[in-house]
């Protein structure tokens, strides 16, 4: 079988480069990565999309759209990493463990959208529970988030790192997008079966790499007699067989002292992991740690690849 060919395009965003050197030491594809000065050129760009049996779109939303183009008259293959393609049905949401069958999906899929870091754990806590009636499709869901600034791409890097080093030494988190729709609610809305959007409030902390998110389920919307034991049991059973999401303990969470839940527990692993806090009152709290660059990115775009590409799914990636 000859070695498959992988064209990353735009490698030398914040996810292409993590994508390239989680892809440096495979044996098992061919990686094309276009030169510095011809990255930005269409026709070469529509060359390597040609020549690869799968390309990986690191593109702002409407250069992934015309890039996307290219591919399906060339029969290739895409992940797209950008939003552009999140909640179009003509498309596989990447997402494998959503599901029972969404790794087949992904994997007969010609086309798969890498879906975005603060929805993937948002919708792997979520879903399981309205599926099973535990929430009500109509409850009014709110997610507090934290993300490291690498999330924001290079502007923010740039601003963080370069425009304001101050700002490495902020003693607190610093929220952003806040009168806007964010560009990852309607996944968020769409992929957890909710009927009304929830209201999402991220914010941008002093750490380059890292991400947790704050789920709070007051009692009055969760479904009569179910707890947060129950609400384990359900998690920990969907995943019992994923080794990309670990549903932590309950008493091993009831056991956090500070600093608590680091948002950078889980970098440099394709992992996302889930603790559910009960609360006395009876309110239960979803706390979700994960590498906004890892699972939330580059290594969901390889595990989407790999499967894509009839390979192991959890090559070149860390639980």
């Amino acid at each position: 079988m000859p070695t498959p060919k992988v064209y990353i395009d735009g490698s030398a965003g914040t996810t292409g480069l993590r994508i390239q050197d989680r892809l440096a030491t495979r044996d098992d594809i061919e990686v094309t990565i276009l030169p510095e000065g011809d990255r930005r050129d269409p026709a070469l760009r529509r060359e390597a999309t040609a020549n690869a049996d799968l390309t990986i779109l690191c593109l702002p939303d409407d250069a992934a759209i015309e890039a996307a183009a290219w591919a399906s008259e060339e029969n290739t293959k895409v992940v797209d990493a950008s939003t552009a393609h999140r909640v179009n049905d003509d498309w596989a949401f990447g997402l494998p463990e959503m599901t029972p069958d969404q790794r087949e999906k992904i994997t007969n899929s010609q086309n798969v959208s890498n879906p975005g870091c603060y929805p993937t754990g948002m919708i792997l806590s979520i879903r399981p529970l309205i599926e099973t009636g535990m929430l009500g499709k109509d409850a009014p869901i709110t997610i507090h988030a934290l993300s490291g600034y690498t999330g924001g791409g290079k502007q923010l890097i740039a601003k963080w790192e370069k425009e304001r080093p101050d700002l490495i030494n902020l003693p607190f988190e610093s929220p952003y997008a806040l009168h806007t729709q964010h560009k990852h609610v309607p996944e968020m809305h769409k992929y957890t079966g909710l009927t009304h959007e929830p209201q999402f409030m991220p914010s941008v902390g002093p750490f380059a790499t890292g991400m947790r998110l704050e789920i709070p389920l007051h009692k009055a919307l969760i479904s009569e007699g179910v707890t947060a034991n129950d609400i384990w049991e359900v998690l920990d059973q969907r995943y019992a067989n994923e080794q990309f999401v670990k549903i932590n303990k309950i008493e091993d969470t009831l056991a956090y002292s500070d600093p608590a839940f680091d948002p950078r527990s889980t970098n440099g692993t394709n992992r996302c992991d889930i603790s559910i806090m009960p609360n006395a009152l009876g309110h239960v709290m979803i706390i979700i740690q994960i590498d906004n660059l890892g699972k939330g990115a580059s290594g969901a775009a390889i595990q989407n690849m790999n499967l894509m590409l009839g390979l192991p799914e959890d090559t070149g990636l860390q639980a």
